[in-house]
């Protein structure tokens, strides 16, 4: 479970210090806080890990759904909003911080380690590919 110490790290606040207004500037480590506390005191416990890859799955193809009507070839169906973008891509942010929560991942460190990688790797592929010189 994702660690909650708070003595050393004042990122790592009380989650239920957070209320829907407050929570517009929160760090990874902070929505990782919010959403465990969420998750155990209004969403009673954690959905399995298997049962929530499942769910990011489906909602990453509610993501994908409103973006290939919205930037690609298909059209919306009678009925359907074309303004949910935002609160899919929450859905999705939402689920993958449940899964970095059980399975022990800080996101923070976990997303500075990816980003310092893809620098390294990246640092001149991207600038060489001709298919993306304009």
């Amino acid at each position: 479970m994702f660690s909650q110490d708070k003595s050393t790290d004042p990122a790592k606040k009380d989650a239920s210090a957070f209320t829907t207004r407050e929570a517009t500037d929160l760090t990874l480590a902070e929505a990782q806080l919010v959403v465990d506390h969420w998750i155990k005191t209004i969403g009673v416990r954690y959905f399995s890990e298997l049962t929530n890859l499942a769910i990011l799955t489906e909602e990453v193809g509610e993501l994908a759904r409103i973006i290939s009507r919205k930037y690609g070839e298909q059209s919306f169906k009678k009925g359907e909003d074309a303004n949910n973008l935002g609160d899919e891509m929450a859905d999705v942010l939402w689920v993958l911080i449940c899964l970095a929560n059980q399975t022990g991942i800080d996101l923070t460190d976990a997303f500075r380690k990816n980003l310092d990688k893809k620098t390294k790797r990246d640092a001149v592929r991207h600038l060489e590919n001709e298919k993306l010189i304009d």
